[in-house]
């Protein structure tokens, strides 16, 4: 009796241990996709002459198991470090965002939320979309793009 319960308490524990080493093996370490459509690499935006514009972000983002969230930041990608003159009163667009997008393993994005002041400073920009999933993966997609004064028109 006791070697039959001995067997048994041996291949219940043998079983645990398997089960748990398989549990380790299938944990996600799978990035998520980001298939970032707009703004396009290089593009050029425009900075309003009367009102504010918008930047038109569209992406698709995609995980094996579950996302968690991403974030957008858009910042300056200017070479030169000159001090702003009392003067000049341009800023530079600056925008940085976290959306949750939990509980779902892909989804299509389509916003207009970084706006582009009137007063905002020329030049070229950099973007940066960092996908997290549940596992805590990430995933970064990178932009440059330039910012430009509207033309004027002449009537």
């Amino acid at each position: 009796m006791r070697k039959k319960f001995s067997f048994t308490a041996v291949c219940l524990l043998a079983a645990g241990l398997f089960v748990c080493a398989s549990a380790e093996d299938k944990a996600d370490v799978t990035k998520p996709v980001i298939q970032l459509n707009a703004p396009e690499e290089g593009g050029v935006l425009f900075i309003g002459r009367a009102y504010e514009y918008v930047v038109h972000f569209d992406m698709d983002i995609s995980d094996d198991v579950m996302l968690k969230s991403y974030e957008i930041e858009v910042k300056s990608d200017f070479k030169s470090k000159k001090t702003k003159s009392a003067k000049d009163t341009t800023v530079v667009l600056s925008f940085k965002q976290e959306y949750d997008v939990s509980g779902k393993n892909k989804e299509h994005i389509h916003h207009h939320d970084i706006k582009i002041p009137i007063q905002t400073k020329p030049g070229k920009y950099l973007m940066t979309v960092i996908c997290h999933d549940a596992a805590g993966n990430e995933a970064r997609e990178v932009r440059h793009f330039v910012l430009k004064k509207e033309e004027a028109v002449n009537p």
